[in-house]
């Protein structure tokens, strides 16, 4: 079987480039269910976060997998009720004991709200104990990365942000570049009402390689070398999103593919993501 490379981050840890995503899988059942079928396809690689509210689903398939945990790579994302002093070092060991772990691979700071800066020096605290491998940021785009690259003493490996064709973020990939700050891309297959899986050169190349437009997408961003996490529920969606290392795009299709960028508006709306946040917080987050 053909398996996802590894990356390797600024601390020299390595990730999967492939993972599998569970955000809006509601119930830790099902999310139990998914993660158990994709550990069986062959991911190594699962991404949760507080706010999804499935971080349990996700250490029991784990555990029950008998895949030896260090084979496993867990992401989890702190929300904005998780940060301050003080309060962010208990929303770690509360993760690890919903994760049914004793260390979390990566951990990022899911929005640029809120005291992140207090988070994050309880993050490098985390790291420090031997209770995260490592550490990075999540919907970072504008000035906000290098207010907490500067005042970071451990530096965030990943930046994981809204990521697909019609979304290519090629400015902020030249600050990633000289931060030494990996991109990941949630979304890499954008939502449906997009079109981008009936774009006519995505399915030209999807009859041209013998592979679904999904797999054409996702093969586009392993060779941009992105890191990868798409969702799906449905088992013969998860093993196909993971079926992409037995082919390669052409440099000419590949750069076709390019000319995507900016095609439709993209989904993030950091207005609303913002008020999510506030209402989430008003709320207050479960255990």
């Amino acid at each position: 079987m053909n398996k996802p490379p590894f990356i390797t981050l600024s601390d020299n840890n390595k990730i999967p480039q492939l993972g599998y995503g569970v955000y809006m899988i509601e119930t830790d059942e099902e999310t139990e269910k998914c993660v158990s079928y994709a550990l069986k396809v062959g991911y190594r690689h699962i991404d949760t976060a507080h706010a999804y509210r499935n971080e349990r689903g996700v250490g029991a398939a784990i555990k029950k997998s008998g895949i030896p945990r260090e084979e496993i790579f867990i992401t989890s994302k702190l929300f904005t009720t998780d940060f301050g002093e003080g309060k962010t070092s208990i929303a770690i060991d509360q993760m690890l004991k919903r994760l049914d772990t004793n260390y979390i691979d990566l951990l990022l700071i899911h929005v640029p709200y809120g005291d992140y800066l207090s988070a994050w020096k309880e993050m490098e605290k985390g790291v420090k104990d031997g209770k995260i491998k490592s550490i990075g940021i999540s919907n970072f785009e504008t000035e906000n990365i290098d207010e907490i690259y500067s005042k970071a003493t451990i530096k965030p490996v990943i930046d994981q942000i809204e990521l697909h064709p019609y979304c290519q973020h090629v400015e902020l990939r030249k600050k990633f570049d000289k931060l030494n700050i990996k991109i990941e891309g949630f979304c890499p297959l954008t939502h449906a009402e997009t079109n981008l899986l009936k774009e006519d050169f995505i399915l030209k190349c999807a009859e041209k390689y013998k592979k679904s437009p999904a797999q054409i997408v996702l093969r586009w961003h392993i060779q941009s070398g992105f890191i990868v996490i798409p969702k799906s529920v449905r088992e013969e969606k998860i093993k196909e999103n993971f079926e992409i290392f037995d082919f390669e795009l052409s440099k000419e299709d590949f750069e076709e593919i390019n000319k995507l960028d900016g095609k439709v508006k993209r989904i993030q709306d950091f207005k609303e993501l913002e008020e999510l946040s506030n209402e989430i917080n008003k709320q207050g987050m479960f255990d």
